[in-house]
């Protein structure tokens, strides 16, 4: 499983015109998810997010969570972080899970996420053409991989 976070000031998802998700401060989180995947491994990327340290304190340092700031985050499912450009022109995606695997985990990972506290916990829509809003601040963006964890 695949989480890129990125830090943001604030954040949405339309889709077919209506707003479907829309944070404040926190983190856009785009989730994608490989045929191996599971909820443990789900479980251990929500805590890695709420707890990473990449907020700025009084003196301006990375030193803050998600939970010390009272962060938002707004959960996308981005089965093309699972792609494979390494061959011609077009990426393959045989690496990224069919939807009933990955579904199931993405709202998974979001309910691990609110488990954890944060709040709000928004999301966008399963395998719908989105458009997604990202005010990146700083800008911060980090991956995670749970092969890496």
């Amino acid at each position: 499983m695949r989480v890129l976070l990125q830090r943001v000031s604030a954040g949405s998802v339309t889709v077919d015109g209506e707003i479907s998700g829309k944070i404040e401060s926190g983190f856009v989180a785009l989730v994608g998810v490989t045929h191996s995947d599971t909820e443990a491994e789900a479980a251990k990327l929500a805590q890695k997010t709420v707890n990473l340290r990449v907020f700025s304190d009084s003196g301006g340092k990375m030193n803050l969570s998600l939970l010390d700031v009272a962060g938002a985050v707004l959960v996308v499912s981005q089965f093309t972080l699972y792609a494979d450009a390494r061959k011609g022109r077009r990426p393959s995606y045989i690496q990224a899970a069919q939807p009933d695997l990955a579904e199931p985990l993405v709202r998974y990972y979001a309910d691990c996420l609110a488990q954890s506290g944060a709040r709000p916990v928004e999301h966008g829509v399963f395998g719908a053409l989105m458009q997604v809003a990202i005010h990146n601040d700083g800008p911060v963006t980090i991956m995670l991989d749970s092969d890496q964890l």
